[in-house]
């Protein structure tokens, strides 16, 4: 073999490592998207009402609130966290934001975002401070939030409504361009949220401690004030979400909320942030949320399917891609 042909041989290595991590890598932050559209096509040529007007909208309004939740449940889960408290804060946000409607919209808008921003807050102080173990802590937050909001409604008996003409009614019940008001909102967090995540040094911290907590203290970064910030954050958003839900539907419905937790770790999940933190995308999350909508739907367009079946195809869709990510994040260490 001449000198080149050996030069090459030994750049070969390298050069096609380097390529295939770079695949594995693109298959893993985009591989959501690729999946959610053919299921998109697939049902589009199979169902006639699948891609009409009415249905896009519907399940765009409908992914909004879940989105708006499995966001914060982005950052908690990139700093290695957990947050099993979102579904709770969502029907408390919901219950709050229409009991206070009937003393103004700000009211009735604040109000969730206080009460539940300030409950994500103690959860980051247990955990951060106290050192707790994240599902430990979430999980007493979760049922202390259920119980508040079982309290405030009397055991489920009341339901406070919001009035249609209100504001707060117009900001979940109106539109803007065809689409519903809060999936305008839920797009502007979502920018945001990529913005703060990608360009700025919070987001950096967050990174750094999902990555490596005890090597991100020696670098100096606030580890426990970024942990308190991100439990905040989730909390504050599940309040939002609540709100918008509660302002959509005119009431505040006890019974929503259910597993919805559950449902926001999925869609983290499916959009190819890691749950042993440190790698994580906002927009992943969002197509996580799009795609597990897409997949209810077709379910519900088929029809002879009982609802259950959503759950089924959900919960195997989640178990494809953690292994997936598990068979890609080793490659890519030995590489």
């Amino acid at each position: 073999m001449t000198t080149a042909g050996i030069e090459q041989s030994r750049g070969a290595g390298p050069v096609g490592s380097a390529r295939s991590e770079r695949l594995s890598a693109l298959i893993q932050q985009h591989g959501a998207l690729a999946v959610l559209v053919i299921v998109s096509l697939m049902a589009s040529f199979s169902f006639d009402s699948f891609a009409t007007g009415d249905n896009v909208s519907n399940m765009a309004t409908s992914s909004a609130f879940l989105a708006i939740v499995a966001l914060g449940m982005t950052f908690v889960v990139i700093t290695g966290g957990i947050d099993l408290s979102v579904g709770s804060l969502f029907a408390l946000g919901g219950v709050l934001a229409a009991w206070g409607s009937r003393h103004g919209t700000l009211v009735g808008l604040l109000l969730p975002l206080a009460v539940c921003g300030l409950i994500g807050v103690v959860n980051g102080l247990l955990v951060a401070r106290s050192r707790l173990a994240p599902f430990i802590v979430t999980l007493a937050a979760m049922l202390g939030a259920r119980g508040l909001m079982l309290a405030l409604t009397d055991e489920g008996a009341d339901t406070f409504l919001i009035g249609r003409g209100s504001l707060l009614a117009e900001l979940g019940q109106g539109t803007t361009l065809g689409l519903g008001n809060p999936v305008w909102i839920t797009l502007a967090l979502f920018v945001t949220g990529a913005v703060v995540l990608r360009r700025t040094r919070f987001g950096q911290h967050v990174y750094a401690v999902g990555g490596n907590e005890d090597a991100a203290a020696l670098m100096g970064t606030p580890v426990a004030r970024t942990k308190i910030l991100v439990y905040a954050l989730s909390g504050l958003l599940a309040g939002l979400a609540g709100a918008l839900n509660a302002a959509w539907l005119a009431s505040g419905v006890t019974i929503l909320g259910n597993g919805m937790e559950l449902e926001a770790i999925a869609a983290v999940v499916i959009g190819g942030t890691l749950l042993t933190g440190g790698l994580g995308y906002v927009s992943g999350s969002l197509v996580g949320v799009l795609l597990l909508k897409v997949i209810q739907n077709v379910i519900n367009q088929i029809g002879s399917l009982d609802s259950s079946y959503q759950q089924v195809v959900s919960g195997a869709f989640l178990a494809v891609v953690v292994i997936a990510q598990t068979w890609l994040g080793r490659r890519r260490q030995l590489m």
